[in-house]
């Protein structure tokens, strides 16, 4: 204690000894600093209040930021507590409401509530009732016939249903999807999507799939069928020469729009469909490519031979190529002309298959035969002048046939007739007309035969030579018969039109199997026709003349059928045929019985309009060797 009394008094006199050092220091300064001095302490005395005020509002200005910066921070401590208590009920919600789920779904066997597909709700069913009621749905749909897609152009029009194009939905992919919404595994994720699902609902689409095939086989017979289609150059051999014909511009069909659009359509299945207006694009013929066509048509000549053991038939080969240089050949093409022209060089082999004879086409493979007006002499003769041309024609395994290509073009210089024709759904003078009965009794027979269908479309309306769905028409430039030999052996065509009768046969070698095949056409739906009055002032009036009969179109399907040893082994869907009906047109006399004639210069002897042999009777017998091969 005492010692602690000697420091602080050691202190004291040191700060004492300071100041007595301090003041001598003021009193060895000059007069002048000492006034200097006076007056600075003088100023500092004066001053003193007012410092001391400002010192005091300084401290007091500390103490309410001290006090304000305190209450910012128990504010921030409080809000911060809040926060947190919040986002802890929100955490403690969130993991009750997924508890409360999952309690609530952990045995739901069924699709949660809020789920559709294709528009159709299926909330709260199991897998098995919503995948049957889509079905029911999608059936229902698709079996309703009066509900047909129309796909147009001008005045033309082509009904196809969802059945035309074997139209499926994947309706267990999109079932699968509906049950798993919730179902992922998360328990966190799952409940908020069956949450989200709830509130705001789910439509699954299912993807439609269509036959790809059946879908271009449409689209190609509809092209086909379009008076305004561009017909692209062609060529073909006649004798020793090389015919180009040259083709002409016109429209192609977008094919990638019309298919989006058919599937746009099929895939709704609440409303009616809508007309489709087919999209196409004008489009010039290429241009004629003279050595892409002389490499296609050149050939070295070659002897036909068979060879045993295995038996293999060689066809003779005709040695053909230009006869004149490809300048040359050019050079004809500088005209502006329909068709060109140019010379062949053939060179025959000196053995030819013909010479083979039944050596290399012992067997009879099929048969058929339809029959036709004989007094009808231009029919007659087309049928008879492209009989003769596809005679003889033989076909290598692998190879097509196109009908177009053998008959070549149907003009009056290649000595066809004028006869009568389905254009732009009337019957007109066309030449050539009646050679459709070749290619239709050459189809069957190609069926019978058990041959690959390449290439076919039928007939605007029903013919009275073949049953629906048997028919094949042909029209040079777009539409074309085309089959394919699928057998091991050469074939042979023998054609015989006389008397009435075209006849056709294929002969070739049997196969270790042979099939028997059965073509079995049916009628799915008829058509009605509609009747057309023209007024007629050369008629008395109420007298009526029928100028065109009225004929029932239809639908139809067509089946081939291959029967072994007498039992079914396969049955093929062949087409979907629409046959449209023929109106009936009806002219009606205007004329008072007791008014002057009125003269018309342009008036001409009333004629009975031509008929077309067989086109519009009853179905004709048919004389028919189905497959007689098997």
């Amino acid at each position: 204690m005492k010692k602690k009394e000697n420091e602080n008094k050691e202190e004291t006199e040191i700060k004492e000894e300071k100041q007595n050092e301090e003041k001598e220091e003021i009193v060895q300064e000059g007069s002048s600093s000492k006034d200097n001095k006076k007056s600075k302490v003088l100023e500092e005395t004066k001053n003193q209040p007012e410092k001391e005020n400002n010192e005091k509002q300084f401290k007091v200005k500390k103490n309410e930021s001290k006090n304000a910066d305190k209450e910012f921070t128990q504010k921030k401590k409080k809000t911060g507590l809040t926060i947190t208590i919040i986002i802890a009920l929100i955490i403690f919600l969130a993991l009750a409401l997924s508890v409360t789920f999952s309690l609530l779904n952990m045995n739901n066997d069924k699709i949660i509530s809020g789920v559709s597909i294709l528009d159709i709700d299926v909330s709260n069913l199991t897998a098995e009732q919503a995948e049957k009621q889509i079905n029911d749905a999608i059936n229902s749909r698709f079996q309703d016939e009066n509900n047909n897609l129309i796909l147009k152009r001008n005045d033309e029009e082509t009904n196809v249903t969802a059945n035309t194009f074997n139209a499926k939905f994947d309706v267990n992919k999109a079932v699968a999807e509906a049950y798993n919404i919730g179902r992922k595994g998360n328990i966190i994720t799952d409940n908020y999507e069956i949450l989200f699902t709830k509130l705001f609902k789910k439509n699954i689409k299912a993807k439609l799939y269509l036959d790809e095939e059946l879908l271009n086989t449409t689209i190609t017979d509809v092209s086909s069928k379009m008076q305004d289609a561009v017909i692209e150059n062609s060529y073909y051999i006649e004798d020793e020469k090389l015919i180009i014909v040259k083709g002409k511009a016109g429209y192609i069909i977008n094919n990638e729009e019309l298919k989006n659009k058919i599937y746009s359509q099929l895939g709704n299945i609440h409303t009616n469909y809508q007309v489709v207006e087919i999209p196409t694009i004008y489009k010039e013929p290429d241009p004629i490519d003279l050595e892409k066509i002389r490499n296609e048509i050149y050939k070295e000549p070659q002897d036909a031979y068979v060879e045993k053991n295995p038996t293999q038939v060689h066809p003779h080969v005709n040695g053909i190529d230009f006869a004149i240089s490809i300048e040359e050949a050019k050079k004809l093409l500088e005209e502006d002309k329909e068709e060109y022209t140019i010379p062949l060089k053939i060179t025959v082999p000196k053995k030819t298959i013909n010479n083979l004879g039944a050596e290399a086409f012992p067997d009879l493979l099929a048969t058929f035969s339809t029959t036709y007006d004989a007094s009808n002499r231009n029919r007659s003769t087309n049928i008879e002048l492209a009989s003769s041309k596809v005679n003889g024609t033989v076909i290598m395994p692998g190879e097509n046939f196109s009908y177009n290509t053998v008959v070549g073009r149907r003009t009056i210089e290649a000595g066809y007739k004028e006869g009568t024709a389905y254009i732009g759904g009337k019957v007109v003078p066309d030449v050539g007309g009646g050679i459709c009965q070749l290619s239709s009794t050459l189809y069957n027979v190609a069926l019978f035969a058990n041959l690959e269908i390449v290439e076919r479309s039928n007939h605007m309306f029903l013919t009275g030579y073949v049953a629906a769905g048997r028919d094949a028409t042909v029209y040079y430039g777009s539409i074309d018969f085309v089959f394919k030999n699928t057998r091991k052996y050469p074939i042979k065509i023998v054609t015989n039109s006389k008397n009435g009768v075209c006849a056709v046969s294929i002969y070739g070698i049997k196969e270790e199997k042979e099939y028997q095949v059965v073509i079995q056409p049916k009628i799915t739906s008829y058509i009605g026709y509609t009747t057309t009055y023209k007024d007629d002032p050369t008629l008395e009036e109420g007298k009526e003349v029928v100028e065109q009969a009225g004929v029932n179109g239809c639908r139809s399907e067509c089946y081939k059928i291959l029967k072994l040893d007498g039992k079914v082994v396969e049955q093929k869907l062949l087409s979907k045929d629409t046959y449209k009906a023929k109106e009936k047109i009806v002219r009606r006399g205007t004329k008072k019985v007791n008014a002057e004639p009125v003269e018309d210069p342009e008036e001409k002897p009333e004629e009975k309009p031509e008929e077309v042999p067989n086109e519009n009777q009853e179905q004709v017998p048919e004389t028919n060797v189905e497959n007689p091969a098997a």
